[in-house]
């Protein structure tokens, strides 16, 4: 059995793995450092967004991404904003990245 990475820990070389790819990010709320939920939300052309969870996934024991809302950048905001109101160790995450997933489909971001 592996030892599963503190959340802060695995946001923290999220974002060091954006910057390196040059890829603009944004820690819009601060989840529990240890064992919180993250949503990462990516920046679409013409005002749209697209909203994943990362989740647990209980075949694999790894981690998933999860489509969780789809749209227009106010609507997914909006969503996101109750998400936030019923779960306070929710992290948020903005992601500016218009050609693509925001590094979600890349190795090793989907275990851990």
């Amino acid at each position: 059995m592996s030892a599963r990475l503190a959340t802060g820990v695995w946001v923290a070389a999220y974002l060091a793995r954006l910057r390196v790819a040059g890829l603009a990010a944004y820690v819009v709320a601060k989840g529990d450092p240890t064992a919180g939920a993250v949503v990462v939300k990516l920046l679409r052309p013409g005002g749209g967004a697209v909203a994943m969870a990362r989740q647990f996934d209980f075949e694999t024991g790894g981690r998933l991404w999860r489509l969780m809302a789809e749209g227009d950048e106010r609507e997914v905001d909006a969503l996101l904003q109750r998400e936030r109101g019923r779960d306070r160790d929710l992290w948020l995450i903005d992601v500016e990245d218009l050609q693509g997933m925001g590094l979600l489909d890349a190795e090793g971001l989907s275990e851990g």
